[in-house]
């Protein structure tokens, strides 16, 4: 399925961010926080100083798959609905069935030693601590916003090698 409507639009680094993932886990950890090791800001809006699209990404992390069916039922009952791995083995994505009043964000539940998560983790601490690196993602993002502003799928699919060469620079490797 592409992604070809929905524009890229990458707005400069807002503080708020972090405010917001704040109240979005305290509202998780109220009905899953006794099952789960972790509730992790992820992606560019948990980088200070990089500018993303307005969409908070979160990792719950889960010890086991164990523990995944009550994280499913509980969390079916605060209203998200489970939309199976999306294509990425060791990610399980969530929706929330109808608007909370958070700013927009993606939910995720993965395993404490799946890939995306370990490489989610790895990337955002990598450009945390980089700056110059952290610089050279902004302007590969304002560029491919403006080139393909209308199809996500090309723009998510062209940062894919800036990413990897970041990985392979980590302690987590591909």
């Amino acid at each position: 399925m592409t992604n070809k409507t929905k524009e890229v639009r990458i707005v400069p680094y807002d503080p708020g961010w972090k405010i917001a993932f704040e109240s979005i886990r305290a509202e998780l950890e109220k009905h899953i926080g006794d099952l789960v090791l972790a509730i992790e800001h992820v992606g560019s809006t948990s980088i200070k100083g990089l500018g993303a699209k307005p969409v908070i990404d979160i990792d719950v992390v889960m010890d086991s798959y164990e523990v995944f069916p009550a994280i499913v039922e509980r969390l079916g009952k605060a209203g998200f609905r489970h939309e199976g791995n999306l294509g990425v083995e060791g990610r399980e994505a969530f929706k929330r069935a109808y608007e909370d009043g958070f700013m927009a964000y993606h939910l995720y539940v993965c395993p404490k030693d799946g890939r995306g998560y370990l490489e989610h983790i790895a990337f955002r601490d990598y450009l945390r601590a980089h700056p110059d690196t952290r610089k050279a993602y902004q302007r590969l993002k304002e560029d491919l916003a403006a080139e393909f502003r209308y199809d996500r799928d090309t723009y998510c699919e062209r940062k894919t090698g800036f990413v990897g060469d970041i990985l392979s620079k980590t302690l987590y490797k591909v």
